[in-house]
């Protein structure tokens, strides 16, 4: 299910890097950001090319992989890792602001979470290691809500 938010500041700003680093506008590249804009949470290149042909946006998956290679390496975009064998996308927002991920192993959801707590125990980890931390992925896997009342029944 693909989750829609106003996320409009990410998306002008990643339009406007691309425009100043000579890219054209226009294409898949466009319809990735302006898509992303739209997200709460990660999405797969399947998942993304899958919405935009809902859109009638004529975008070839390899067009959808070239435009998110490019986004990454522009730090514009965030790839995680969160397991299945598949990479997952995300803005990654110039002021930091960032959420966590929780993966469910039986059915694959994936849910975002935010916890000071945890943003405060990592900074302190990182002073005790002795490292200046620039940014982390947190996952947490385990069994979701439903799948759990599932078994019960």
């Amino acid at each position: 299910m693909i989750v829609r938010a106003a996320r409009s500041g990410w998306g002008e700003r990643a339009l406007e890097e691309l425009r100043r680093a000579g890219h054209r506008a226009g294409g898949a590249r466009t319809a990735v950001v302006e898509l992303l804009a739209e997200q709460d949470c990660c999405l797969t290149a399947q998942e993304i090319f899958d919405e935009l042909r809902e859109r009638d946006r004529r975008v070839g998956i390899a067009s959808v992989y070239r435009a998110l290679d490019l986004l990454t390496g522009m730090k514009l975009v965030q790839r995680l890792e969160i397991g299945e064998g598949v990479a997952r996308y995300e803005p990654a927002h110039a002021d930091g602001e960032h959420h966590h991920h929780v993966v469910c192993d039986r059915c694959g959801t994936v849910a975002v979470f935010e916890d000071d707590r945890l943003e405060r125990a990592l900074d302190r980890l990182g002073e005790r290691l002795g490292y200046h931390l620039e940014g982390h992925e947190v996952v947490l896997r385990g069994t979701c809500p439903a799948c759990g009342a599932a078994d019960e029944t």
